[in-house]
């Protein structure tokens, strides 16, 4: 098998694990809509239902066709992920890495989605009054994926540019 694949499986899978461990730890000890301060004026473990996309995008109560255009967007997205591992190289370990890590995420909220009709978010960052909007292990491998695709498509920019 071509490492490319196996890194973004492995990623893939490890990200799905946590992400649906912990919601379900969540789901189990926080009653829905609940919140426990963990650091004072700072962080809060909290239990919300998520029904829009990422830091609550289109998460509204009087709007019900949002969960399926975001399974369905998962699905194309999960569909365009496996092409550009496919057009990949197995060298390309930081894109792969990426990628894996942004399908690991895209598919741990997707299973929430089809579960629950919503995402399960459960981490809140807060100063003051003003709060990050609440979000899961799903979010945080969906962003730092999109950083490495970002990462690795520049270093190959810098490195083809220094090759002329």
């Amino acid at each position: 098998m071509a490492r490319r694949y196996l890194l973004a499986g492995i990623l893939s899978g490890a990200v799905v694990v946590l992400d649906q461990a912990s919601k379900a730890e969540v789901r189990e000890v926080f009653p829905l809509w609940s919140s426990r301060p963990m650091i004072e004026g700072f962080f809060n473990l909290v239990h919300v239902a998520n029904k829009g996309a990422a830091f609550g995008f289109l998460n509204r109560e009087d709007i019900g066709w949002q969960n399926g255009l975001f399974i369905a967007v998962t699905l194309l997205a999960a569909m365009v992920i496996f092409l550009l591992l496919r057009g990949a190289t197995d060298r390309e370990r930081l894109y792969a890495a990426g990628l894996g890590l942004v399908l690991g995420g895209a598919v741990g909220n997707v299973i929430d989605r089809l579960r629950f009709g919503y995402v399960v978010d459960f981490l809140d960052f807060y100063y003051g009054d003003y709060h990050w909007p609440a979000f899961n292990v799903a979010d945080m491998a969906i962003c730092i994926g999109a950083g490495l695709i970002i990462l690795s498509v520049l270093t190959s920019r810098r490195h083809a540019s220094h090759s002329h």
